[in-house]
């Protein structure tokens, strides 16, 4: 039925000077968002971005779409020529449509759906007017299609219909993109990505202000098992589609867990334990040109998550520490996790290398001067450079998947 998508885009097109580079950018992520749809193909067309379905099914490509950061909607398009009775006919048509998945998703035959013809003439020699248009569509779809009513006001549906030089667009229907900039127009950062709620949360928020989000893990083993490692993994394949893929990069953190627990006083495992991630993964960053870290860090959420604790991290880096989840609490954490499709993942019950080695009262405002002493019997120049010499990467999420959807998300 659908042989184009119209795709619009957001904040992309408010860059002024910069506008063309970012939405070059969104064109080509959302060309790899395609790869998968072989006959599929993107191009701008008179300031509008379209997609030809190219006779695959357009319900997955409109998903795979749908997930390109600097999306803000799409919709998918019926085409139709010139001849108003073949723009009546096709009108027609998509509003029926329209009326029967109304009544499939629970509208009442006795609540008529209100709708109104929003009509736009860029062929300026078309011979009727936008309001001529208007009026002869709407006209047309409430004689021929029960279950209407006109509302010009506040309409249910409006059914939008452009008049191109060679033919005529018209949709009625607009999917939800999660909107932000391009993804890679912002340079790189290097999310730390536990096997939680929250940092894949935070990675994804990342993205959407353009980053490229590369991925750290610290792996435990035989303290955690292969299923922790699977499951980091399962994550960054449900990540990896909304940025054409996600380089994850494991960190074999055993030997420097058994180090602290060795010369480090028990109280302070966990904060020393997470200057050390930060230690090793700037030096990945830096082999990478990454420009930043990221952490699902929220405030007062857990006990070591206080600004003390943040201050004690911090030093250590050289690099900008961006925490996109400070500010938020766990219920909203908990549905945009459910809305990017990672929190099933995130709730499988193995554990981590931060769960496995929390101490029994850790102290929650460390001072600066406490956590030097406490590092003092550290080897930490070795500890860092052996544990990012021992890294296995590879790259998860290239091709779209059915994970997640954006209904709902911020």
């Amino acid at each position: 039925m659908y042989r184009l998508l119209l795709v619009r885009e957001g904040e992309a097109a408010l860059k002024g000077k910069n506008r063309s580079s970012f939405e070059r950018r969104l064109l080509d992520n959302i060309t790899m968002a395609l790869r998968p749809f072989t006959e599929a193909r993107v191009y701008r067309s008179d300031g509008r971005v379209l997609v030809d379905v190219g006779g695959h099914p357009w319900e997955e490509i409109a998903q795979a779409v749908s997930r390109v950061f600097g999306v803000v909607s799409l919709s998918p398009v019926r085409v139709a020529g010139h001849d108003l009775e073949d723009i009546e006919n096709a009108a027609v048509d998509l509003m029926e449509q329209v009326v029967k998945k109304a009544e499939a998703g629970g509208g009442s035959a006795n609540q008529p759906l209100t709708f109104k013809v929003e009509a736009r003439r860029a062929f300026k020699g078309y011979p009727l007017t936008s309001p001529d248009i208007s009026r002869r569509l709407g006209g047309a779809v409430l004689a021929r299609v029960p279950g209407l009513r006109v509302d010009v006001h506040e309409p249910q549906v409006e059914l939008a219909v452009e008049v191109r030089p060679e033919e005529v667009y018209l949709f009625a229907e607009r999917i939800p993109g999660p909107g932000g900039l391009p993804v890679g127009v912002s340079g790189r950062a290097m999310l730390l990505l536990s096997g939680g709620i929250d940092s894949p949360v935070a990675g994804w928020m990342t993205m959407k202000r353009g980053v490229q989000v590369e991925a750290v893990h610290f792996d435990s083993y035989p303290f955690t098992s292969e299923r922790s490692r699977r499951k980091v993994e399962q994550l960054a394949d449900i990540l990896g589609p909304f940025e054409g893929g996600m380089t994850l990069h494991v960190v074999h953190f055993t030997d420097v867990q058994k180090a602290i627990r060795m010369h480090c006083p028990e109280p302070f495992y966990v904060t020393i334990m997470r200057r050390m991630m930060v230690r090793i993964a700037e030096r990945i960053a830096a082999r990478r040109r990454a420009l930043a870290l990221v952490t699902g860090e929220s405030l007062g959420q857990v006990a070591s998550q206080t600004l003390e604790s943040m201050v004690a991290i911090n030093e250590v880096a050289t690099l900008p520490i961006l925490r996109p989840l400070v500010a938020w609490d766990k219920v909203e954490i908990i549905r945009l996790a459910r809305s990017i499709g990672t929190y099933e993942t995130s709730i499988q019950p193995y554990e981590d290398c931060c769960t496995i080695f929390t101490p029994r009262n850790p102290s929650t405002r460390p001072r600066l001067d406490q956590v030097h002493r406490a590092e003092e019997k550290l080897d930490v120049e070795a500890l860092t450079r052996d544990a990012a010499d021992r890294v296995e990467s590879a790259t998860f999420g290239r091709n779209w998947s059915p994970a997640g959807s954006m209904d709902g998300a911020y």
